[in-house]
């Protein structure tokens, strides 16, 4: 790629960076190419689809998060690694508006490579979730389709004022309620949502 070539790339990524963070993924590419200083051509050129320039936007963020449920499966204490995925996923998803609508490009439905990717992933977490109920560390009606409802709730900040610290203490007060203890009285049925539906429509 020729330097004029790269800088301009580098731009654009920079400048949907700012918008997406700011303002979610949804910005007319207009918005982008103009704070990256580059024409629509320019930007269409180097990232055809808005789906491409979100995944390579927040490609680091989504490896994080695979990295994060890798480092968990491999912790001898079962807790401390479920704690530790949940923990890493909220923060990256508040920090980042787009970062859910980037977390689920990764994984398109249709791209077979990416389907086993997300099937690891969801077995991972669910191989998680089995261990830390057999260590009697967390509560034995968790269901894994629970982080879904989790992300949810977490997604919303993204509104508040200072969308991490609040993200902290709503995991906080989560983790403790997931936590087995005695004396918790039982929670209704699994919702059954899985991923997808972070990035349905309201």
């Amino acid at each position: 790629m020729r330097a004029d070539a790269r800088r301009n790339r580098q731009q654009i990524l920079e400048a949907a960076q700012e918008v997406f963070t700011r303002d979610g993924v949804d910005v007319p590419m207009s918005v982008i190419a103009r704070r990256a200083n580059v024409g629509v051509a320019t930007l269409y050129r180097r990232f055809p689809t808005r789906d491409d320039l979100v995944r390579e936007v927040f490609a680091e963020q989504v490896e994080a998060c695979t990295a994060a449920l890798d480092e968990a499966l491999d912790d001898p204490d079962p807790w401390r690694g479920f704690c530790h995925v949940i923990e890493k996923i909220c923060a990256l998803q508040a920090a980042e508006r787009g970062f859910t609508t980037a977390f689920l490009g990764a994984f398109p439905e249709r791209a077979a490579d990416h389907s086993r990717r997300r099937l690891d992933g969801e077995r991972g977490f669910a191989t998680l979730v089995r261990r830390a109920q057999g260590a009697g560390k967390l509560r034995p009606d968790f269901h894994p389709s629970d982080i879904t409802v989790l992300l949810l709730a977490n997604s919303a900040l993204s509104r508040t004022p200072d969308p991490e610290a609040a993200s902290r203490r709503l995991v906080g007060l989560l983790l403790d309620a997931f936590r087995a203890g005695p004396g918790r009285a039982a929670l209704p049925p699994p919702t059954g949502l899985d991923l997808t539906h972070l990035h349905a429509p309201a």
